[in-house]
């Protein structure tokens, strides 16, 4: 079992920058995929980006290709989401997920752990 705290959010404008942070207990940390979703207001939690265990490769939703990074710091036992250019449909609570086993990257259903969130508020 792993437990996830996310840290980071805030309130920026259109074009601003902000990096959440991940931070997960246990000595185990290398052993987890870890992934980024997000919420927005009536809508469903939808992928962001993820990682692989050893920080070599990762994967980003369409939406935030080119703006967004996702890296990890395994002696840190944490994850990191550094967002550029942020737009206004950024807009959401981003949720930081966790799992040994992870077939399908994107799907919300594949990770076992989540944090509980941190709000990202991008105004116009």
């Amino acid at each position: 079992q792993v437990q996830l705290v996310e840290s980071g959010g805030g309130v920026v404008q259109a074009g601003g920058s902000l990096r959440l942070s991940c931070a997960a207990s246990g000595r185990t940390f290398i052993t987890y995929v870890m992934g980024w979703f997000r919420q927005a207001p009536g809508k469903e939690r939808e992928f962001v980006a993820s990682i692989m265990r050893s920080g070599g490769t990762t994967y980003y939703d369409d939406s935030v290709k080119g703006r967004f990074t996702i890296s990890r710091d395994n002696a840190k036992n944490t994850v990191y989401l550094q967002m550029n250019s942020l737009k206004p449909e950024d807009t959401a609570v981003y949720y930081c997920a966790a799992d040994r086993s992870v077939a399908q990257v994107r799907v919300v259903g594949e990770y076992a752990w989540w944090g509980q969130g941190t709000q990202v508020t991008v105004s116009s």
